[in-house]
């Protein structure tokens, strides 16, 4: 349901893996390609199509290396930002429009389930963590 609201609230001109690389690099602004190919789990060449698209549209910008005129990187530019920003405008006013119907003691449960979601999930990714470490130990 999350995704049919989210859906709603879109006025995306990218596509889910357009996205994924938009995510990436506002979080990581500045990486190369290579890096951002692992992190979508994704070939370079692939990656750098999805990059080439989102140049044209101006939602990314690419930054020629000064030490290495090879190496390339990526960033958000001005225009992705907004986008982002908007787009999660947009999406929480369908969350709150939901929200508003709901009796508060459900919105209560909602929270309190949601809190515990979260609290499992960053027990998972720490545990997640720790087996990474004793591998690489």
């Amino acid at each position: 349901m999350l995704e049919v609201l989210w859906g709603r609230a879109s006025t995306a001109p990218a596509s889910a893996s357009q996205m994924r690389v938009l995510l990436t690099l506002e979080h990581q602004d500045g990486i190369n390609l290579r890096t951002l190919s692992a992190a979508l789990a994704s070939t370079p060449p692939s990656t750098s199509r999805l990059c080439d698209r989102l140049v044209a549209v101006g939602l990314v910008d690419r930054v020629v290396g000064r030490a290495d005129r090879r190496e390339v990187r990526l960033h958000l530019s001005k225009r992705g930002r907004a986008f982002l920003d908007d787009l999660r405008a947009r999406r929480e006013q369908e969350l709150q429009s939901v929200l508003t119907l709901m009796p508060a003691a459900k919105r209560a449960a909602l929270l309190e389930g949601l809190e515990a979601f979260c609290d499992a999930a960053a027990l998972r990714m720490h545990d997640d963590g720790m087996r990474s470490d004793d591998r690489t130990a």
